[in-house]
């Protein structure tokens, strides 16, 4: 009970647990998915424009509950390799059965996904095992969440045509001098 005397203690004491709470609030730690992991430099591609088609792998999956981007797993949806397609974008698919062909949300990522390979949710996992793994062409219509980045589409390449250019206006032209006026006498 020695401290509870000596005014000079009581003062230390609180100036040490202020600074030891200050401390610990301005300390940071760092969860693994909030960590910026290590990238190969020589791994790194650009991302596809908007509006390019390229060749990808296609496989199904079934499984899952809530997605990489925080939604409900639904029809509609695809994984893909966030380095590649993030997430947010919205592809065009072209698979070799029609039943598949449509347009798709990258809302998800997998471990197992790497490169071009986009990994399309199915309700049904029997429906998943029976669509293997196929060779699809896929156009990127927006990549990520930006909406600027995004393919022209049909009214974008519509009007366009329609808009008219601006002419400049034709310089004025001198009006010609009056012809001299003769003196009479």
């Amino acid at each position: 009970m020695s401290i509870a005397r000596s005014g000079f203690l009581k003062v230390a004491v609180t100036v040490l647990a202020i600074a030891g709470f200050v401390a610990l609030y301005e300390a940071t730690m760092l969860d693994t998915h909030v960590a910026a992991p290590r990238v190969d430099m020589s791994q790194v591609r650009p991302h596809p424009a908007p509006g390019a088609r390229l060749d990808f792998e296609a496989t199904a999956y079934c499984k899952g509950q809530t997605t990489a981007a925080g939604t409900a797993v639904q029809a509609g949806m695809a994984a893909a390799d966030p380095g590649l397609l993030p997430l947010g974008s919205v592809v065009e698919i072209d698979s070799q059965d029609d039943r598949y062909d449509g347009i798709y949300s990258i809302l998800d990522t997998g471990p197992a996904i790497q490169g071009a390979i986009v990994d399309i949710y199915m309700w049904s996992c029997y429906e998943a095992l029976d669509f293997g793994r196929q060779s699809i062409a896929v156009t990127v219509l927006r990549l990520g969440w930006n909406p600027r980045d995004t393919a022209p589409g049909f009214m974008d390449r519509l009007f366009r045509r329609l808009e008219v250019p601006v002419m400049p206006m034709p310089a004025p032209v001198p009006e010609p001098a009056p012809p001299p006026t003769q003196a009479t006498q």
